[in-house]
C-alpha cells in the first residue's frame, strides 16, 4: 500500500507536459509539433504569430496515442497553403480550452526577450545544423547543447539555422548504460506503462524483468536469444548458440516496448529524471561492474544537465532524423544471414520490432506524418487502444516491410533524407558479407529524385566516401568472416552498390553541386571530390559529423589518419587500384592543420551555403565552445574567394 502511495504522489507531482515541445517538419505549408502529455487534452487552439492562423484545431489535425497510463501522445500537423510566412520569427502558443497555454509552465524553454518559443521557414537553405551519433554516458560533452546556445547568440530570423538534421544513432537502444537502465525502470512504473508478452522468450512476459541496480549488465548472457541453426564463416563454423544481438556492450540491451518509450523519455526530456533518485553506489555488482556504473552515473548525471538546453533547442528549430543502426541494434540488416537469424526467430524480430515503433513513434512520424496515414497509423492506433501481441506482432510485421522511411524536403538546395537501413543489396556470393546500403531499386529511385535538380543535399547516415584505410580494414575483416566484428558497412563494401552509385555521380544530368552529410562513425572530416579526367562539375563534398556526443578510441584514430595519409593520400597511386579511382578526392584540412585531416571531438556539424548551393563554411561546433573550421584544399582557395 505504501509502495501505491508513493507512486500517486509522483504522478501527482508530473508536469502536465513530461517531454517536447519538439518542432518538426515545418515549411510553408506545414506545421508540425511533437509532444508528450500527462493527462489526454481538450480542445486545443494554436496561435501562430505573423499569420492569421489562430483557431481550435480539427480531429484530423490532432493525433493523439496513449502510451501509457499517464503519457498520451500528441501529433499537431497542419497542411495548409500558404499557412507560415518566410524569413520572420514565428512564436507559436498550444491552447487547451481548460488548462490554457500549454507550453507556459515549462521553465527555460524560452529564449531572452521572447514570450512564445519561435521559428524561421527557410525554403533557400543558407545554413544548418547536423550530426549523429548521440550516447548519454559517454563521457564527451552534448553538441546539441553547444547547438542551444548557438540559436541564443544568433536569435534574428537571417542567422537562424534553417534546420537541425539528426542524421543516425539518435538513441543507443544495444547500449544502455547500468544507470540508465534502472530509470527506465522506474520511468515504466511512473507512467504505467504496459507490459507484453513473448513468444520463444527467454522470460514470458516483461514482468520478469528485473531493474534493480544488482540485476544490470546480465541481459546478454540471460534474456537474449541465440541462433537456432548452423552457419559457418570463411574460417569456423557459427554454432547454434551464437548471439543474434552483434554488440559488444549489449549487457543492457533494450527488449520490451515501454523500454524504448522510457529511454525516448529520458532522452528528449529532463521531466521525468527529477523524479528518479539513483543510488551512487551498488554493491551487489561485482567489483568491475562497480566501477562501471559509478563511471556511466557520472556522465549521465553531466547528460541530465544540458538537456534543458536540448529541449529549448527543439522547440525552436524545426528537427528531422532517420535511423541508423543504434536506434534499432547493432548491425541491423548489415549481413543477409544476420537477418535470416534476426527474423526468423519469434523473441528476435519483436525485440527489432519493439524498437522500430519507437523510432515511427518518436521520430518517424515527425518527418512526413502524411506517408505514414495509409498503412501504419491505423495499426498503432488498434495496438495502442487494446495492448496485445497480435497487434503487436501485426505492427511490426508492418513496420518491417514498410519502404517509406526515405523522405525529402522541397528546399533549394533539395534535401533527400536516405533509408540506408532496409532497402539493402544483399550480397548473393555469400550471405556472411556486407550487403549494399541500398538495393538497384532504392538507388534508381534516387537518381529520379535527382534528375534536372541543380543543387541537392543528401543526408546519408554512413559516409558515401569513407576514410579508405578504415573500409580497407574492415575489407580485409570481411574476407577473414569478421564482418560482424569490425561493423564492416561502408557503400563501397558491395559491389552493385558501389558501382550504381558512382554511376549516379557521372550521370549528365544529375546535379552540378552534391553535398552529402553523413555520421555514424563517430569522428568528423569533410572532403572536396571531383571527377579525374573530366572538366566541369559535379562539384560534390562529403561532410561528416560524427558524434554528438560520442567519440572514436582517440590513439587508434590518430593512427589511422596518419597511415591513410601515407598510404591513400590524394597523389597516392593505390588509388587507382580503388572502386573510386574515377574520383578525385581531397581531404579539408580541420583549422588549416598540414596534415591531420579527422577531428575526434564532439560537437554539431555547422554548415552555410551561397546561392549557388556550394559550401561557404564547413565547421564543428564543440561544446567547450571552441570551433574546428575545415579549410578547402589548397588548389581550391581561390575557387572559394571568387564565391564569396
Amino acid at each position: 500500500m505504501l509502495v501505491a502511495n508513493k507512486k500517486t504522489d509522483i504522478v501527482n507531482q508530473l508536469p502536465l507536459i513530461l517531454a517536447g515541445p519538439i518542432l518538426r517538419h515545418c515549411d510553408e505549408t506545414h506545421f508540425t509539433l511533437w509532444f508528450v502529455s500527462k493527462i489526454p487534452l481538450n480542445q486545443l487552439q494554436l496561435q501562430l504569430d505573423n499569420t492569421p492562423f489562430n483557431r481550435t484545431l480539427c480531429d484530423d489535425e490532432i493525433y493523439c496515442i496513449q502510451l501509457g497510463q499517464h503519457a498520451y501522445q500528441y501529433l499537431i500537423t497542419i497542411n495548409e497553403n500558404k499557412l507560415l510566412p518566410q524569413q520572420v520569427l514565428i512564436g507559436y502558443k498550444l491552447i487547451d480550452n481548460e488548462l490554457g497555454p500549454l507550453f507556459n509552465s515549462i521553465a527555460d524553454l524560452l529564449y531572452a526577450n521572447t514570450e512564445t518559443p519561435q521559428f524561421v521557414i527557410k525554403p533557400n537553405i543558407d545554413n544548418l545544423l547536423h550530426g549523429s551519433c548521440r550516447n548519454p554516458h559517454h563521457f564527451s560533452d552534448d553538441g546539441l547543447v553547444r547547438a542551444d546556445k548557438h540559436i541564443a547568440n544568433n536569435q534574428t530570423a537571417n542567422k537562424r539555422p534553417a534546420l537541425l538534421m539528426l542524421s543516425g544513432d539518435q538513441v543507443y537502444v544495444d547500449d544502455i548504460a547500468g544507470p540508465m537502465l534502472f530509470a527506465i525502470g522506474k520511468v515504466i512504473k511512473i507512467l504505467g506503462l504496459n507490459e507484453e508478452a513473448f513468444t520463444e522468450g527467454t522470460v514470458p512476459n516483461s514482468s520478469y524483468f528485473r531493474y534493480n541496480p544488482c540485476d544490470m549488465y546480465q541481459r546478454h548472457s540471460q534474456l537474449l536469444p541465440n541462433t537456432q541453426y548452423k552457419a559457418k564463416t570463411a574460417i569456423t563454423r557459427w554454432y547454434i548458440n551464437h548471439p543474434i544481438f552483434t554488440s559488444s556492450i549489449a549487457e543492457n540491451h533494450l527488449i520490451s516496448l515501454a523500454e524504448i518509450i522510457g529511454l525516448y523519455m529520458l532522452t528528449w526530456s529532463p521531466e521525468l529524471w527529477r523524479f528518479i533518485d539513483i543510488p551512487e553506489e551498488n554493491t551487489g555488482l561485482f567489483p568491475i561492474n562497480q566501477q562501471r556504473w559509478a563511471e556511466e552515473l557520472k556522465h549521465i548525471k553531466q547528460f541530465i544537465k544540458g538537456l534543458p538546453n536540448v529541449r529549448r533547442l527543439l522547440a525552436h528549430l524545426p528537427t528531422y532524423m532517420i535511423f541508423d543502426d543504434h536506434d534499432v541494434t547493432d548491425d541491423w540488416n548489415l549481413t543477409a544471414k544476420w537477418e535470416l537469424a534476426a527474423y526468423e526467430h519469434a523473441f528476435s524480430k519483436r525485440i527489432i520490432g519493439n524498437a522500430l515503433i519507437g523510432y515511427t513513434l518518436f521520430q518517424g512520424l515527425g518527418n512526413a506524418p502524411d506517408k505514414f496515414q495509409a498503412e501504419i497509423i491505423p495499426l498503432l492506433n488498434q495496438y495502442f487502444e487494446k495492448p496485445n501481441s497480435e497487434y503487436q506482432d501485426n505492427l511490426i510485421h508492418t513496420l518491417l516491410k514498410f519502404e517509406n522511411w526515405h523522405y525529402t524536403l522541397n528546399t533549394s538546395p533539395k534535401l533527400i533524407v536516405l533509408d540506408t537501413r532496409t532497402r539493402r543489396w544483399r550480397s548473393e556470393s555469400n550471405l556472411g558479407k556486407p550487403s549494399g546500403l541500398m538495393d538497384w531499386e532504392a538507388l534508381m529511385d534516387l537518381q529520379q529524385e535527382l534528375l534536372n535538380q541543380s543543387k541537392v543535399i543528401i543526408i546519408s547516415a554512413a559516409p558515401m566516401f569513407g576514410v579508405k584505410l578504415i573500409e580497407a580494414v574492415q575489407r580485409m575483416a570481411t574476407l577473414c568472416g569478421g564482418s560482424l566484428l569490425v561493423d564492416a558497412e561502408n557503400w563501397m563494401a558491395h559491389p552493385g552498390t558501389a558501382n550504381s552509385l558512382l554511376s549516379i555521380f557521372q550521370h549528365k544530368k544529375t546535379p552540378e553541386q552534391f553535398i552529402i552529410l553523413s555520421g555514424d562513425v563517430h569522428y568528423s572530416f569533410s572532403y572536396d571530390i571531383h571527377l579525374r579526367f573530366r572538366k566541369g562539375g559535379p562539384d560534390i563534398y562529403q561532410i561528416t559529423c560524427s558524434g554528438i556526443k560520442n567519440q572514436f578510441p582517440d590513439r587508434l584514430l590518430s593512427a589511422f589518419d596518419k597511415l591513410n595519409g601515407w598510404l591513400y593520400g590524394h597523389f597516392s597511386p593505390l588509388n587507382l587500384l580503388t572502386k573510386r579511382k574515377r574520383l578525385s578526392i581531397r581531404g579539408r584540412r580541420p583549422n588549416g592543420h598540414s596534415s591531420q585531416r579527422l577531428v575526434n571531438n564532439s560537437g554539431i556539424g555547422y554548415l552555410a551555403l551561397n546561392d549557388k548551393g556550394s559550401p561557404t563554411q564547413i565547421s564543428v561546433l564543440h561544446s567547450d565552445m571552441s570551433t574546428t573550421d575545415f579549410h578547402p584544399p589548397r588548389q581550391h582557395r581561390k575557387e572559394m574567394k571568387d564565391l564569396l
